[in-house]
This record gives C-alpha cells, structure tokens and sequence, in this order.
C-alpha cells in the first residue's frame, strides 16, 4: 500500500498566508543531499512521507531550511498535542539534562514517581498502578502479556485467546502486528497464530453490522467461548481510519469482558491527552477498562508510552520480572510531565473539543461536495479521516489519497501519507494547540486540492 515519493524538484506556486509559506520548487533542490543519504543507508520503508527535510518545527508549523513554512496537520503522526518545541516541554528537558540524570534504569528517580502519580490520578480511580515504557509497541505487547498471565490465573492455560479487531493497528513489531489486523496481508504473516482471534470492527461504515449480537456470532462462528478468552484489545478508535466504534456495541462488549473475566484494554497510544476532545477517548464510550495504553501525545515529543491499570493485573509480576531498560527515562518523564501540565492547564482538551467540532463540520461540507469519492468522514475531536474510495463504491481508492496528501504538501499543508484500508483515509490530526482559522485555511486548501487532484486523476 505505501510508495516512495518522487525526488524530481517541481514548479510550485508560491505561497505567504499567516500559517504557510511555499517559497522554492518542492522537494527543495538543497535538500536533495539530505533526501538520498536517507534513502541509501535507511530501510525502503523508510520513504514513505512527503520529502520535506525538516529543519524545526514551532508550535503548529514545521519549517525547512530554505524559507518554507507548512501548517502542520500530522503532529508528527499524533505525536505533539501540546505543539511542537513547546516551550514549556523544552525548558522541562534541558532542566533535566542538566541535572546529570540521563538514565537509571529500573533504580528509583523522583521524576518518574511523580509521573507514575500524576498518571494514576488523572485515570480512573479503578486504575491504580502505571508501568513506564518507550514505545506503544512496547506498551500493547505488554497489554498481551498481562492479559494472558491473568487469563492463565483465573481460567487455567485453555484461557489464553485474544480477541482483536480486523483493520486494526497496534504497532509494528510481532504480537502488535498479530492482533493489527492484517491476517494475509503481509507475506511474512502466513497464518495467524490460532489463540489470536479477530472479528470486524463495529464502525458501521466497513462493518455495517454494528450489533453485539454480531460480535458474539463471529466468536461462535470461530468455535471461540469465553472460557478460551483471556483478554480483547481494541482501539479507543481505529488509527487507520478514525474510526469509533457503535457505543452500544463497546458497552455492551465492555460487559461480557467484565462477565467472563476477560481483560478489557483500551489502546490510546493514539487517543490519549486530549486529542478526542476528552482526556481520554474510552470516556466517549461510557466505560472503563482494564488495561489502557497510553504513548505519542503523553510527552508531545520524547519516546514514551505506559501501560495504566488495576492492580490485580499489574501486580501478576514479581521483583524484576517485568522491566524495561529505558522505563521511565528521566528525560522523557520531565517532558511528560510539562506536556501534561500544559495541556491542562491551557485548556488543551477543551480546545480539541471546540475547534474540532469546527473541523469535523468542515470535512462534512467537503465530503458533501465529493460525495462519489469520500466515502465517510470518521472522526472526533482534533482526528479525523476522509475515506477515499473508487466513484459510487466502497473500494478504497489510494491513488486518489495519495495525489491529495501530494498535492497539500506542495501548497504548505502537512499530513503524513494516507493510512487505513488500501491505504486511502487522508488523516488529519493537527497540534491541540490549532486555531479555528488555522482550521478553517487548511480546510480551504484541502478543498482546492481535491478538486485538482481528481482533475489530474481523471486525465491520467
């Protein structure tokens, strides 16, 4: 589904709003260095987002060396929800930098005691114990770990199966990718493995079926009884799309875990701190969970993720037998720490709730004008996701994704490439710190660029 973009300098139009600036042909001719030393010592994979070599980044811009100026509409993939270089996280890292306090491993450090207690009050007060780590990898491999230990606890070792959810992402490494959704579609997955079960995801666009009582046929339909089950893990919505699930069915789904002893975890590794408009995005639902993964947005910049839960779960390990070598990273918690304080206390959450309604609004009167090729525009908060599909179908069309994510870098608007299914949902997911007529320009340009590139589509 991914593509390299073409190194080849292009004519642009030039450019000067308050939010972008478009001043050299793109992909900048001096950056060419930068673009091919990359492309010759770094993975293929490494090559799929627009070429722009980034110099700095402010607030909710990105800047280049060479006088261009992008609205930033990625967060550096739902990364810098208190914006980026926020000065408050900058001068948190270098006071901790100079303290002389690098690492310490799993030895004790003040810094990440009070992020381990700020974590736990900011939860719910189900949720007691918090286990640092780097990555949301790190933090949903964990949440199987945790989850099968207490399955094997309660249920015996039949009680072992996971349940997930199909077009799901949960990061890259093994067990993520197991329960990502993606059985058969990468070559090296030849046969999940048979305690990994998935059923569809109840958004009611892909699965149109969005009752409980499908859920539960799908399980049967698989031979699966909740005496095999030890856990289910779902996004708080799906990355690949911004896809929410039917409340009533997650409710619902949130029960039979909590009747049959199943561990219930929430990935927020993309979700949490406010980018939903909530603190969290299970509280959309109406439930809590058992397991809640929380990464990206927790620091707004430095490698960070945590696995936040109850105590009967966390505590399934002794003395040393579950650690990480860079748990709680001095650094990385002073950065958590001012991200946090920072969104709370500039009423973050609440901005992403205000200014998001303002966006969602104005991707419906977009899809409204594009009705043949936007198939659903998923999405809450300051997240959302334009499904591009095939005129009048449902077949996801990522060519037409990829020529608008291409076309808005070359007029100063910035989103990583598309995602999703056939890689076709345009995702867009700015800084918390966005305003409404930064919203309302990069929906503007948005608007143009579509209207180009199915011009430009339709000549081909």
């Amino acid at each position: 589904m991914g593509r390299a973009y073409d190194l080849t300098p292009v004519e642009t139009e030039k450019i000067e709003t308050k939010y972008r600036r478009i001043a050299t042909k793109l992909p900048v001719p001096e950056s060419l260095l930068t673009l091919e030393r990359l492309r010759k010592y770094e993975p293929i994979s490494m090559t799929g987002q627009p070429p722009v070599v980034w110099d700095h980044a402010e607030g909710i811009n990105v800047f280049d060396k060479w006088g261009n100026k992008w609205l930033d509409w990625s967060s550096g993939v739902l990364v810098t929800n208190a914006g980026h270089a926020n000065p408050k996280i900058v001068e948190a890292v270098i006071a901790q930098a100079k303290s002389h306090l690098l690492h310490n491993y799993c030895f004790a450090s003040e810094i990440r005691s009070r992020l381990a207690e700020k974590l736990v009050e900011l939860s719910d007060p189900s949720l007691d114990k918090v286990f640092l780590l780097t990555t949301g990898s790190e933090a949903t491999e964990n949440a199987i770990k945790l989850s099968r230990t207490y399955g094997v606890k309660v249920g015996g070792e039949k009680k072992i199966k996971m349940i997930s959810f199909k077009r799901a992402f949960h990061g890259r490494t093994l067990g993520a990718q197991l329960i990502g959704g993606i059985p058969g579609g990468k070559k090296w997955i030849i046969e999940l493995d048979p305690t990994f079960v998935q059923v569809d995801f109840p958004d009611g666009f892909r699965c149109e079926d969005t009752s409980f009582e499908y859920f539960l046929k799908q399980l049967d339909d698989q031979g699966v009884t909740p005496d095999q089950v030890a856990g289910l893990i779902t996004e708080a919505y799906q990355g690949g799309g911004a896809s929410l699930a039917d409340v009533d069915c997650m409710r619902k789904i949130r029960d039979w875990c909590a009747e049959n002893d199943i561990v219930f975890t929430s990935d927020e590794v993309q979700a949490c701190f406010g980018r939903t408009g909530k603190l969290f995005c299970y509280e959309h639902y109406g439930i809590v969970p058992d397991l809640l993964c929380c990464g990206k947005g927790i620091s707004s910049g430095l490698p960070l993720s945590a696995v936040i839960g109850k105590s009967k779960i966390m505590d399934l390990y002794g003395p040393s037998e579950m650690t990480s070598t860079h748990t709680g990273n001095p650094i990385c918690c002073a950065a958590a720490m001012a991200s946090i304080d920072y969104i709370l206390d500039n009423g973050l959450v609440e901005n992403a709730a205000k200014v998001g309604a303002v966006l969602q609004a104005g991707l419906d009167e977009i899809k409204a004008r594009y009705p043949e090729v936007i198939g659903a525009r998923h999405g809450v908060g300051l997240v959302a996701g334009l499904h591009m599909v095939k005129p009048g179908t449902t077949e996801p069309d990522g060519d037409l994704a990829f020529e608008i994510c291409t076309r808005s870098f070359r007029k100063g608007l910035l989103m990583f490439s598309p995602v999703g299914v056939g890689g076709a949902t345009v995702k867009i997911a700015p800084p918390l710190v966005i305003t409404e007529d930064a919203v309302r320009e990069g929906l503007d340009v948005l608007d143009a660029v579509i209207a180009e590139s199915l011009a430009v589509l339709s000549e081909a």
